[in-house]
């Protein structure tokens, strides 16, 4: 303490420091989520815990704390062997924690012990909202609804190329015993790490553009760390995946509680070999369907070509009695025919007959002697015959016919 009685910071954070381990002797277990966590190169972990407000979400406490490394190598192994995940940004903790107060570095909380179960539990219950969320908007099954093409061959793969999992996919695929051709195509994605989630969804936007290039997706993730697997019960990649307008193989590579990926996925399968082994067996699928095509074929030609056989051979047996009905019938219609041309011709003939005498009574009544009988006279100019006294003139000649002679004038 100064002669005039103020107080230094350094003894002013040493007096809270005691009244803290007075007031807050004990461990205390507390709920809060990590905000941020870093493990430093002396292996203790640093992390900032929040607690917020369940309905809003809005922030209403923050603490910092430490596990140190003593602590941190039990429980790190602990919480991974249990959760398959590490302590990461986003998680729920159940923690056991004493109060400190250094004159440095302030209040801080150190974490002695972590129950893995609440953690668990809150996994559980993030996943299920994603599925229920996923769920009424009516899309968590659209992409289980698709058809896989048989065979599958044309595969756009999703992954890291430096992944195990991906070589192991490619070996199995591209070398498989029965000599099946596929085609596949890398759209490179981080499959770990921060960015994983939104590095897949731009890989699947990729695929998107060429669509029609490729019969389905394959994501493969095998060969990483258990602790990535979080970023597959997410609901923007999962979204995606449920809505993408080709079947998607989810082949990620682990063993534990299903992912929300896994559950939307057309296709889900352990790990990456047995992706590979998926798509072969689609191959082989179709070969058999060719093979029992083939053989119903063959055997419904046989089946024809008999049927055929027989029907000939029973219109064989029946043309001998065919042919002699047919004979015989046209026989009578040919026997029949001379008295029937014989008929017709004397109909034709009496027909003629009657129009011709028709015709030469007509030009009889027309002819000028029947005119003359009747008490006309015809006279004629020059050889031709006069219509109207207007033809003639003075000094032409004329000759008169009557029924009986003729006399000739000359006009005045």
């Amino acid at each position: 303490m100064t002669p005039s009685g103020e107080i230094t910071l350094y003894e002013l954070n040493a007096l809270v420091r005691g009244k803290l381990q007075e007031a807050l002797p004990e461990r205390y277990w507390i709920c809060a989520e990590v905000s941020e966590a870093r493990e430093n190169y002396s292996g203790h972990c640093y992390l900032e815990l929040v607690d917020k407000e369940a309905s809003t979400g809005e922030m209403r406490a923050k603490a910092r704390a430490v596990i140190w490394a003593t602590v941190y190598r039990m429980l790190k192994a602990y919480f991974a062997a249990e959760t398959g995940s590490a302590i990461a940004p986003g998680m729920k903790l159940l923690i056991q924690v004493s109060v400190d107060m250094h004159e440095v570095y302030g209040y801080t909380l150190t974490i002695h012990d972590i129950d893995p179960r609440y953690t668990l539990g809150d996994m559980a219950r993030q996943r299920q909202e994603v599925l229920r969320r996923l769920t009424a908007e009516g899309i968590i099954d659209m992409n289980k609804e698709l058809a896989w093409p048989l065979p599958a061959q044309r595969i756009a793969i999703i992954s890291s190329p430096t992944a195990a999992g991906y070589g192991d996919f490619i070996d199995q695929l591209h070398h498989n015993p029965y000599g099946y051709r596929f085609y596949t195509a890398l759209f490179t994605a981080a499959m770990q790490g921060a960015r994983t989630e939104q590095s897949i969804i731009e890989a699947l936007e990729r695929i998107y553009r060429h669509e029609d290039c490729f019969d389905g997706v394959v994501i493969i993730r095998g060969g990483g760390a258990t602790s990535d697997l979080n970023c597959f019960d997410s609901y923007e990649l999962a979204q995606n995946i449920a809505q993408f307008p080709l079947p998607i193989l989810a082949g990620i590579g682990h063993d534990r509680d299903e992912t929300v990926i896994d559950r939307i996925a057309n296709v889900r399968v352990k790990t990456p070999t047995a992706a590979a082994e998926w798509l072969i067996n689609r191959a082989m699928e179709a070969d058999r369907r060719i093979a029992d095509l083939q053989t119903a074929l063959s055997s419904g030609i046989k089946e024809r070509l008999q049927a055929e056989k027989s029907h000939i051979q029973t219109l064989t047996r029946q043309l001998p009695v065919s042919v002699d009905r047919r004979l015989l019938t046209e026989s009578n219609t040919l026997s029949m025919f001379p008295h029937r041309l014989r008929q017709c011709i004397e109909r034709r003939l009496a027909g003629e007959s009657r129009r011709l005498a028709v015709w030469e009574e007509t030009v009889r009544l027309s002819s000028p002697q029947h005119i003359l009988k009747r008490g006309y006279s015809l006279t004629l100019k020059e050889g031709k015959s006069v219509r109207s006294a207007s033809e003639l003139k003075p000094g032409d000649r004329i000759v008169t016919f009557f029924e009986e002679g003729c006399s000739e004038s000359q006009i005045l």
